[in-house]
């Protein structure tokens, strides 16, 4: 059998260097791993799918190749080949599902409609599960991914590993400003919720909120204080208090804000935990709510706010308009479309008898 000078069948020389090996432009193809690992494609094909008598040198030089440039038989290189499976993947890092499930479910309905079908994996914040889980729906020749979260930080792109594949995240930022993020407004949810309590007189309006390496923390602080700004209130020193996520964070809070000589006439809490909290230690101190102090939660959550004596009133993320915008996306980049950047949608006011 004829040979030309720079390819082989049978034996494998490395390429120039690691370097030359990722110099590979889009998503990788089995041209691109023969010609690295300098044999013929037919050779390359007998290594990757363990096929054909080759010695074990070319085999694990193949191999080696293909992992390094991030090549897969399974990857599909053509929008118009990942059409055909009809199935996008979902990597999300929420165990608990409180934010996951609504996006989820709005998503798998918006897709539904479309006859695409949803695989779901959960990474829970483990970098080496999360690239597992990657590499096993690229080998299940999904169309594109969704990759959602229990906090929208920011977190490193998975675009790289996905050589192409189109990328949504919602409820969650890639550090890339060539990603599509689809993010609730936490400063205009906050705006939202303080305006409302300045709309129903109250004056001196306190700020219980989580963690401040939280973006929303962060966000949700801007929208308190111009929201103050706006109506023309004052920013008590001492009336921002940034704690954690929880119940006991919201009654801590309130007697906090309660030894204090000047004392709230309305507290808005960055969660509705944190509001339930803040509930209790109220009733617990004899102050009435809402008579003497208002209360505002975050998130809309059911479970707390519905069972909240009184009901409490709350900001919704609109989580499930979130997941099926998040549909549309995808399905709009899967046909060829271009959609990148973060994009922060409306949050709206549940008014309930806490305020």
């Amino acid at each position: 059998m004829a040979r030309s000078n720079n390819m082989q069948d049978d034996a494998a020389t490395p390429s120039d260097s690691p370097s030359q090996r990722l110099a590979v432009a889009g998503p990788p193809t089995i041209r691109d791993v023969a010609r690295l690992a300098n044999v013929s494609i037919g050779t390359a094909s007998k290594a990757l799918n363990a096929g054909g008598r080759l010695s074990k040198e070319t085999r694990e030089n193949v191999l080696r190749v293909a992992r390094e440039i991030g090549y897969r038989p399974n990857d599909l290189a053509q929008s118009l080949h990942r059409a055909k499976s009809r199935t996008i993947g979902i990597i999300s890092n929420d165990s608990f599902g409180r934010f996951t499930f609504p996006i989820v479910e709005a998503l798998e309905e918006r897709l539904a409609e479309e006859g695409i079908a949803v695989f779901m994996c959960n990474a829970t914040d483990d970098p080496a599960r999360e690239r597992q889980h990657l590499d096993q729906l690229l080998g299940k020749r999904i169309d594109g991914l969704v990759v959602t979260a229990r906090r929208a930080d920011k977190r490193p792109p998975i675009g790289p590993l996905a050589h192409g594949l189109p990328v949504v995240y919602v409820f969650s930022q890639a550090d890339d400003p060539g990603a599509l993020s689809l993010l609730p407004d936490d400063e205009g949810g906050a705006v939202l919720a303080v305006a409302h309590l300045a709309a129903r007189g109250r004056k001196h309006i306190a700020h219980v909120t989580g963690p401040e390496h939280f973006e929303a923390v962060r966000l949700r602080k801007t929208g308190y204080r111009a929201a103050l700004a706006e109506a023309g209130l004052p920013e008590i020193d001492g009336f921002y208090l940034s704690g954690v996520w929880s119940e006991a964070w919201g009654r801590e809070a309130v007697a906090k804000l309660f030894s204090r000589r000047e004392r709230p006439d309305a507290i808005f809490c960055g969660n509705d935990q944190i509001a339930r909290g803040a509930l209790d230690a109220l009733r617990e101190k004899g102050v009435s709510v809402p008579g003497d102090v208002a209360i505002v939660g975050f998130d809309n959550w059911d479970v707390m706010t519905l069972a909240a004596r009184p009901p409490l009133t709350s900001i919704d993320m609109n989580l499930k308009a979130l997941g099926r915008e998040a549909g549309d996306s995808l399905l709009d980049m899967i046909a060829g479309g271009a959609n990148s950047g973060v994009k922060r949608r409306p949050c709206s006011l549940v008014v309930r008898e806490s305020s």
